[in-house]
């Protein structure tokens, strides 16, 4: 993932933003994110295999809980998450789903039974997309606090 900003006229930046999705939908591989902050225009590209994804697998606590269950215990079956999960088998083989098509889970066929294993690498995007916007933040506070310094 990778970011620039610059800065442009504030009626330039509707301008910009046009440029900018026309660009993406040219190039498939990379999204383009435009957020506008005052006269700055900020564009970050981050790749399809982005933490949306993700932050929508994990945006449910039935699936953020299974999750951390195969986390800390390791490899599971279906129904050993079902005890843990407390819903139903048919419920907790939706959200394996969900969590299967984030790639954060994989599962081997052993018999009849299903074994889920977890996947953290797949955390990477999201871990990427905290840390771009965690170094942009703590930019914007330290500008912040360089001009309260100034006010007294």
């Amino acid at each position: 993932m990778w970011w620039f900003s610059f800065r442009v006229p504030r009626n330039l930046s509707r301008v910009a933003a046009k440029l900018i999705r026309r660009k993406a939908a040219i190039r498939n591989s990379v999204t383009f994110l435009l957020t506008n902050h005052n006269p700055t225009v900020m564009v970050s590209c981050v790749k399809p295999a982005n933490a949306n994804h993700v932050f929508r697998a994990l945006a449910d606590p039935t699936r953020r809980a299974i999750f951390e269950e195969l986390t800390r215990q390791g490899e599971q079956t279906v129904h050993a998450l079902t005890r843990y999960a407390g819903v139903s088998q048919p419920a907790v083989s939706k959200h394996l789903t969900v969590l299967k098509r984030a790639k954060l889970v994989r599962h081997r066929r052993e018999g009849r039974e299903t074994h889920y294993r977890p996947q953290p690498d797949a955390l990477a995007p999201m871990v990427d997309w905290l840390r771009h916007y965690g170094a942009f933040w703590r930019d914007r506070f330290d500008r912040l606090e360089a001009l309260l310094e100034r006010m007294e």
